[in-house]
C-alpha cells in the first residue's frame, strides 16, 4: 500500500483541534493537502497544503476546493452541542456540499461521525453485550443528530451514487483521558491519523462504520467495518486507569448513557433512580 494517494485530498475543518493533528500527521506521509476551514489556520501551513477559508454553506466553494481531489476528510462543522439552528446549516447542508463535490469528483469521504449519534444507548455493565455498528441510531442531542443524519447521507449516496464513504464515530479524541468515561471512548491522535491514513488508502470501502476509539478493554463498543481498511488501533487508554478510573461526573444521567455529558443537557425526563437502573425503559 503506497504511503501517499495519488490525488489532493481535501481537509474540512483544518483549523480545528482534530484537523491541525490530522494536518500535520498526514503531511508528515507525504500528502499534498488542501485545508479549509470558516476560521483562520493557527498554524504554519504544512509542506505540500494549501489552505483556503470557506464556509460549509457555500456549495460553489467546495465544488471548487474538491476539483482534482482523491478523497474529502469531512472534519468541519459544528463540534458540540448547540441549539438546532446553529447546527442546521454547517452540519446538515454542510455536508449535502461535501457529498455533492465528491459526486461529482468521484471521491471517497471520510464523515467524523460521533458515539453521539448513539449516545443514549446505555452504558454496557458486568457480561452486558456490547453494541455493534449496526445498532439503532440513539442520537443525545442536535449535534449527535446531525452525525447521524450524516452517516445516512453516506448510505444514501453510496446505494445511488456508489461514493465510498467511511464513517468513523469518534468517541474522545484527547492527549490522554481525562475521566472514567474516557477509559471506554478514548482515541489516541496517533490511532485518529492511523485510522485515517488506512481509510483513505484502503483499495475498496463501500459504505462502512468504524468505531473510532483505541484498544480500550472498557469499550462500549463491539463489531464493526475496520477489517475492510486493516486498521487496528495500537494505544489504550488502561494505561490511565490508575489516574483518571475514580473521575466520576455524580449525575445518574451522564453515568448511564453512552453519550455521558450530552445526554444531560437540557434533559427534562424523571432522572433514573440508582435504586431502579432501568426505570425508564
Amino acid at each position: 500500500m503506497p504511503d501517499a494517494p495519488a490525488k489532493p485530498v481535501l481537509l474540512t475543518g483544518a483549523a480545528g483541534n482534530l484537523g491541525r493533528v490530522l494536518a500535520a500527521g498526514l503531511a508528515a506521509r507525504g500528502w499534498t493537502l488542501r485545508l479549509t476551514d470558516i476560521a483562520p489556520f493557527p498554524d504554519p501551513l504544512p509542506p505540500r497544503a494549501s489552505f483556503r477559508r470557506a464556509d460549509l454553506n457555500d456549495g460553489v466553494e467546495l465544488l471548487r476546493l474538491a476539483e482534482g481531489c482523491g478523497a474529502i476528510l469531512h472534519f468541519g462543522g459544528i463540534s458540540g452541542e448547540q441549539p438546532f439552528e446553529t447546527v442546521l446549516g454547517p452540519n446538515l447542508r454542510g455536508l449535502y456540499h461535501v457529498y455533492e463535490a465528491a459526486r461529482r469528483e468521484g471521491a471517497r469521504v471520510l464523515f467524523a461521525s460521533s458515539n453521539h449519534a448513539i449516545g443514549f444507548h446505555e452504558r454496557p455493565h458486568g457480561n452486558a453485550a456490547k453494541i455493534d455498528m449496526d445498532c439503532a441510531f440513539r442520537p443525545d442531542g442536535y449535534y449527535g443528530l446531525s452525525k447521524a443524519y450524516g452517516e445516512l447521507m453516506g448510505r444514501l449516496y453510496w446505494d445511488k451514487h456508489g461514493i465510498e464513504n467511511v464513517n468513523c464515530r469518534i468517541g474522545s479524541c484527547f492527549p490522554k483521558p481525562v475521566n472514567a468515561r474516557m477509559l471506554s471512548t478514548w482515541l489516541s491522535y496517533d490511532d485518529l491519523t492511523r485510522l485515517v491514513t488506512a481509510a483513505v488508502l484502503a483499495p475498496r470501502t463501500g459504505h462502512c462504520v468504524i468505531w473510532a476509539c483505541s484498544d480500550n478493554p472498557a469499550s462500549f463498543w463491539g463489531q464493526d467495518h475496520r477489517d475492510r481498511i486493516g486498521w487496528q488501533p495500537e494505544d489504550s487508554a488502561e494505561a490511565y486507569r490508575a489516574d483518571v478510573g475514580h473521575i466520576l461526573s455524580g449525575d445518574p444521567v451522564e453515568e448511564r448513557y453512552q453519550g455521558g455529558s450530552y445526554a444531560s443537557i437540557e434533559y427534562s425526563r424523571q432522572a433514573p433512580s440508582p435504586r431502579d437502573p432501568f426505570a425508564l425503559d
